[in-house]
């Protein structure tokens, strides 16, 4: 398999150390090559200049493809000159990984704000750009351990939109989205999917809201008849403890925290962002650039060594 490609996220934030650890911790049993300035990476980590992913395989010091970046680097203040640098390291990792040069995409975190400040980044995230650098109409965010995978079929609204937001559509397209993942990047031959309601006790037979009836119900009743093995709409308080984890494959959910907070606190330290739906393998460490310990020396690096370890398990399932 090619190796993986690693984009380095904010050069300010903790993507540089965590990518100095990640090659500590794995070496060359898992090849992945970091694309980004070296000048930013911090002292001596050791690093192997390549000029093409292939050379990553064997390497005896971190692979880095080199992306320069002008201006200076403080850690924990990002430099509006580094940003479209960000911006294009990330959309040369998704060119590599399309061609077939790189096995996946595995993005470091990038701060959003920084990226707009400077470059006029335009997009709400990592997962909005990549859908558009290669053309996906909809792409659904997973966040992945091995204790659960959640899928928020809204996200980053206030919670007073969600209920307007849910649309049969947006519900139909990520449950079909999920069940496909899966299936091609996880290798579960016949998914079993659970679906969480929005309201309370999943609206008590329409005590507590209607949207369980009138919306929920019928998208999973016309998704059973195409063949997909969905339970629900359940009530979100009582499908996250282990007997009832065990009982399904991934679990959607309508908003932000009713998904994020059952992984964050089964396994906050390894949580995964996959992005499903797009035409390569993308993982990201389900967490931000935590500016306020960057250079420090600080920083976890468990989640991204998760990140491109699920990056490899799912380009093998594609592969295999």
């Amino acid at each position: 398999m090619p190796p993986i490609a690693l984009s380095c996220g904010e050069p300010s934030g903790i993507g540089p150390e965590l990518a100095q650890k990640a090659w500590g911790a794995l070496g060359a049993s898992l090849p992945f090559f970091w694309i980004g300035d070296p000048a930013h990476l911090p002292g001596g980590c050791p690093v192997t200049l390549i000029d093409r992913p292939d050379q990553a395989i064997g390497a005896t010091g971190l692979p880095v493809l080199a992306h320069a970046m002008p201006g200076a680097l403080t850690p924990g203040t990002p430099n509006p000159a580094h940003a479209q640098g960000v911006i294009d390291a990330i959309a040369r990792g998704v060119d590599l990984a399309l061609s077939g040069a790189a096995g996946a995409l595995c993005t470091a975190p990038i701060h959003k704000k920084a990226l707009s400040d400077g470059a006029g980044f335009a997009h709400p995230g990592h997962t909005e750009y990549l859908a558009a650098l290669t053309g996906t109409p909809r792409v659904v965010m997973m966040l992945a351990s091995d204790q659960l995978r959640v899928v928020p079929a809204t996200i980053h609204l206030p919670l007073r939109d969600v209920a307007q937001a849910l649309t049969p559509d947006l519900l139909g397209d990520t449950i079909r989205i999920t069940h496909a993942g899966l299936i091609r990047d996880f290798g579960i031959a016949a998914p079993r999917i659970a679906i969480a309601g929005l309201n309370p006790h999943a609206g008590e037979g329409g005590k507590i809201g209607r949207e369980e009836l009138d919306l929920i119900a019928p998208v999973l009743d016309a998704l059973r008849a195409e063949g997909l093995n969905l339970i629900g709409p359940l009530s979100a308080d009582t499908m996250f403890h282990a007997a009832a984890r065990a009982g399904y494959d991934a679990a959607i959910c309508m908003y932000h925290d009713q998904a994020l907070i059952p992984i964050k606190t089964l396994d906050f330290d390894r949580g995964v962002n996959v992005t499903l739906g797009l035409p390569i393998v993308r993982t990201s460490p389900d967490h931000g650039t935590a500016l306020d310990i960057a250079g420090r020396g600080m920083a976890n690096p468990t989640s991204l060594i998760d990140a491109l370890k699920m990056a490899a398990r799912m380009a093998a399932a594609r592969s295999g």
